[in-house]
């Protein structure tokens, strides 16, 4: 080991005494940068990553839709499927209605689903808390856990279903309300999906609506491994010029650029809690070279060169930025592994439950960190505590053995 990173190594943590308080301040300085980024890119990561998988598990990786109505749907269906990369296609109609049970009415998105080809896009059977997604007939519909709480209905129950045609009158004749029964009541774990949405069989949603044979949109799911943006070039490729199919990407683009634009601004703020955590590192190593003027002087006397004295502070920083990343993912990752328990105490002292999942619109605080996310954050911690050990190494270097000898 050569002699300079020895001393450097002995200097940041001396045997035989006290941890320094220098090396202390140091270390917990670019930990908790290091943390604080570590944290908050997880969860701005894990809301990005949960409404993917929100979208993907309930609407599938590619939307088909059209500008009007898609007539002849089975017949895109089969060309869709036939497209290489696609796993399954599935039809839905979608709309607003209005349901009352024991006159409490409420007003939930509806979800018109093809009962032969939803299994194969998207999983909603593993979703449904109470019953079964097998029970759904034309004559029986699936509550959100919200809606069937607001309604007070449960498995069983018999409500009434009001469409927007029966305010348009057709030859005289009023249309009446359908009757429907509860075979599930299903929670997707997204408060705004699970708190208003009722699913019903597809020719139940075309007769609510009087679409006939016509449909809303086509969801589709890819196979393993295949990507969306190509996949939906291929699509376009076969299907009308009416019809367009969009990656969920495209679908949700708008709002996915303010979700990535805000994680890249927290980025930016954070990112000066470590510089400042270098500057700290870069004062107290100045502080030690005042100090360590005379020894300074003697090594230089000894025959070290000034690049080797150089070497010997800036390893110095490196060392701190080594060990207050590691020391700093390990507590990111620790406070990320039991942020719901964080959270749920901090919501019970403060009484906001409710107001988390309102306007963040999650059951829990989700998590992820990405691989891009975290190379960058060990490196600007590696990158800015070296640079802190720059400046006292020059200073350390450009002392003349004489002069540095006879400092007091």
């Amino acid at each position: 080991m050569p002699w300079y990173l020895y001393l450097a190594f002995k200097q940041l943590f001396p045997t035989g005494r006290r941890f320094p308080f220098f090396t202390a301040i140091s270390v917990v300085s670019v930990m908790l940068g290091v943390a604080l980024l570590i944290v908050v890119l997880g969860v701005m990561g894990g809301f990005g990553y949960q409404i993917r998988e929100m979208i993907t598990d309930t609407e599938g990786e590619i939307q088909i839709k059209a500008r009007g109505l898609i007539s002849d749907y089975r017949n895109v269906v089969k060309r869709v499927e036939a497209v290489p990369g696609v796993a399954g296609a599935t039809p839905y109609a979608a709309g607003m209605l209005m349901v009352q049970y024991q006159n409490k009415p409420a007003f939930p998105q509806m979800r018109g689903l093809d009962m032969t080809s939803i299994a194969r896009v998207v999983p909603l059977g593993r979703f449904v808390r109470v019953g079964s997604l097998d029970d759904l007939d034309d004559d029986a519909v699936i509550l959100s856990g919200g809606l069937a709480d607001a309604l007070g209905a449960r498995l069983g129950a018999i409500v009434d279903i009001y469409t927007p045609l029966m305010l348009a009158k057709k030859d005289g004749a009023i249309i009446l309300p359908r009757t429907a029964r509860v075979v599930g009541i299903l929670e997707i774990g997204h408060q705004q999906l699970d708190s208003s949405t009722l699913y019903c069989t597809l020719r139940l949603a075309q007769d609510l609506y009087g679409l006939d044979r016509d449909v809303h949109g086509i969801n589709v799911r890819l196979q393993r491994g295949a990507r969306e943006d190509e996949v939906a070039k291929r699509l376009n490729a076969v299907l009308p010029p009416e019809v367009q199919a969009f990656s969920w990407r495209d679908s949700f683009a708008d709002f996915l650029w303010v979700l990535q634009l805000e994680k890249n601004m927290m980025m930016f703020v954070l990112l000066f809690v470590v510089l400042v955590a270098a500057f700290l590192t870069m004062s107290l190593l100045l502080v030690l070279v005042l100090k360590k003027t005379r020894e300074i002087g003697l090594l230089g006397a000894l025959g070290a060169s000034r690049r080797q004295i150089a070497l010997c502070f800036c390893l110095q920083g490196v060392g701190v930025g080594v060990v207050g990343t590691g020391l700093g993912l390990a507590l990111g990752f620790t406070v990320l592994h039991f942020r719901n328990e964080f959270v749920r105490a901090i919501t019970h002292l403060t009484g906001g439950q409710e107001l988390l999942a309102r306007f963040y619109q999650f059951s829990e605080l989700p998590s992820h960190t990405e691989t891009r996310d975290l190379v960058l954050i060990v490196v600007a911690a590696l990158v800015l505590s070296t640079l802190a050990g720059i400046v006292p190494a020059v200073l350390a270097a450009r002392l003349k053995p004489a002069e540095a000898l006879r400092s007091e």
